[in-house]
């Protein structure tokens, strides 16, 4: 039973603090994952009957420290720790570092340099972030099992060579914010497209979780340009998110939308921070990652309309983008481009050679069904739909594939 799931949607936010509370106090990740969600099945138990405590935080702080202390006792071979645990009580307040947001410390903490990025990052989402195993197996591509081992091997190395799970000082940030924003990422296009069946299909307390939190290390780091590209990003994508849902609950596309239900306020901060970038790039800077994608989608909410869209800069983009991030999603996204302005055909020829990668990837075959479609292929399209519907996991993206394919003649 994944208990976090059982306990209600606000108080979930809790497992990352009792969690990186504990793996603080007793130096053992695996201890204070059983200990917190010893705690969240305790809740589960009682307070359908006796009411949610004024303070959940504090209940399941305490309530995991006394069964971190109970396991520790039982396990009999860890004096030292042992003797720690009893200390716990009288244990001085923690030193909060260079930043004051309880959620944003932990995040920087977990995302230690001395892990691989893939694997703090997987990590720091499972304790922190709030994702479960599927949702991160799915953002990375990849088996959940192969994630579970991955952060199996996380947790094994940071016991084995002592990492210790110290505050970050202000000096550390710049050597972990990649990291950081990497998790804020994730979790914000989580927010923006849930990918699992049994949530809803917009997560709003994700996106705007993420969005606060990238404004906090803007202010900590108003220097870094990448912070300031993965904000405007994520308010341009933002600005969307009302249109993106019809009145029946499904997705609707880019193209499809109604321009005039977007947030301008989002737009124009996000349009400003992307020219605050050029401006920078101009200079000498040379632009990340998140840079050009904000970059891609200032192009995206600056056009009046679909067919207003400047298709050759934003292949120009992708093509910047490409030589940063090689990886078959941006090659993917980048065919969507191409099919604007070299036809289909040649956009199909670059979607198929990304078979093999993306195979098990739903957008992979939805763009695939778009293309077929418009060739007039409408027997492998709607093979291809088929295929993306079967992978796809929220039930608004679903609902569009399928009327898609059901329009097909």
């Amino acid at each position: 039973m994944d208990v976090r799931a059982a306990v209600s949607r606000a108080h979930r936010e809790e497992w990352a603090r009792v969690v990186a509370s504990l793996t603080r106090r007793f130096g053992d990740l695996d201890i204070a994952e059983e200990a917190a969600a010893e705690a969240f099945a305790t809740a589960v138990q009682r307070w359908p009957a006796d009411g949610v405590p004024p303070n959940p935080g504090a209940w399941l702080t305490t309530t995991a420290n006394r069964k971190a202390i109970d396991r520790i006792r039982r396990e009999n071979k860890r004096d030292d720790k042992h003797r720690e645990a009893l200390m716990v009580y009288d244990a001085p307040p923690e030193s909060v570092g260079a930043i004051d947001d309880d959620r944003l410390r932990l995040i920087f903490t977990c995302c230690h340099p001395a892990l691989a990025m893939e694997t703090r990052v997987a990590l720091t989402l499972r304790m922190v972030g709030g994702l479960t195993v599927p949702e991160i197996a799915r953002a990375f591509l990849v088996r959940e099992t192969a994630l579970e081992r991955r952060i199996t091997r996380a947790k094994a190395k940071i016991k084995a060579a002592g990492i210790p799970y110290r505050v970050p000082s202000a000096e550390d940030l710049p050597t972990r914010v990649s990291g950081v924003l990497a998790v804020l990422y994730l979790v914000f296009n989580e927010g923006y497209l849930a990918t699992g069946p049994g949530t809803d299909p917009l997560r709003h307390d994700l996106t705007a979780e993420a969005i606060r939190l990238t404004r906090l290390i803007r202010a900590l780091l108003p220097g870094d340009g990448e912070v300031a590209g993965l904000l405007a990003l994520m308010l341009l994508t933002q600005a969307r998110r009302t249109a993106r849902l019809s009145s029946g609950g499904e997705l609707v596309a880019l193209a499809e939308q109604d321009r005039g239900a977007w947030d301008a306020a989002l737009i124009a901060e996000g349009h400003r921070l992307v020219r605050e970038r050029l401006a920078a790039s101009a200079a000498g800077a040379a632009p990340g990652r998140y840079q050009i994608l904000a970059a891609i989608n200032a192009v995206h909410t600056s056009a009046r309309d679909m067919r207003d869209t400047d298709w050759s800069q934003i292949l120009a983009l992708y093509d910047q983008l490409v030589r940063l991030d090689p990886s078959p999603i941006v090659a993917l996204n980048r065919a969507v481009a191409v099919a604007e302005l070299d036809g289909p055909q040649v956009a199909l020829a670059a979607v198929d050679r990304l078979q093999d990668t993306l195979d098990g990837y739903h957008a992979y075959h939805a763009t695939r069904a778009d293309l077929l479609r418009r060739l007039g292929r409408g027997d492998e399209a709607r093979a291809a739909y088929d295929k993306a519907i079967e992978l796809a996991g929220n039930t608004a993206e679903t609902a569009y594939l399928t009327r898609r394919r059901d329009q097909l003649r």
